[in-house]
């Protein structure tokens, strides 16, 4: 048993559909897709953000690749090493688990300052690109663009527009 709100909704629903397709039929609709990915990985604007946050996290990246050379140093010496006792090889163990542990939370927190950071670069570069992308669908007229497709023509794509517009 359907209440009166669920009818009048299906109802809403029905007439809305409906005047939507008749207006379809009577005017040509223009569609245009943007591929994101393609826009953060060639836009200009992305490119720098890139290059900017590479150079802002290299000394940290070098630092870690440094900790981990030392530790591999340090894990190959203590297998080679067989000749010291075993309070010497107890505690080059637990120095080298500490310095293990140092940099597990080094590297985990590297991936989050950079994530964290990233995920601000692309933010803005997004509000960027979604003014660009109102502009230029004001403009030609668009009536729907999409961002997310399974599938689109070649033909329909503006994600070139927009990374020239940024």
């Amino acid at each position: 048993m359907k209440t009166m709100q669920q009818i009048l909704r299906l109802c809403g629903v029905t007439l809305i559909g409906s005047l939507f397709m008749t207006g379809i039929a009577h005017a040509e609709v223009k569609i245009g897709f943007v591929d994101m990915q393609r826009l953060f990985d060639q836009a200009p604007v992305a490119v720098k953000a890139n290059k900017k946050l590479t150079a802002e996290f290299a000394k940290r990246e070098l630092e870690l690749q440094k900790l981990g050379k030392q530790i591999k140093t340090q894990q190959d010496a203590l297998e080679k090493n067989g000749s010291m006792s075993e309070t010497e090889h107890r505690n080059r163990e637990r120095d080298l688990a500490e310095l293990s542990r140092e940099f597990q939370r080094k590297q985990r927190e590297f991936r989050e300052d950079l994530e964290i950071r990233r995920n601000e670069a692309m933010a803005g570069i997004l509000e960027r690109a979604n003014k660009a992308l109102k502009q230029i669908a004001e403009n030609e007229k668009y009536d729907l663009i999409v961002q997310d497709a399974v599938y689109f023509s070649p033909r329909i794509d503006i994600t070139d527009k927009i990374i020239k517009a940024l």
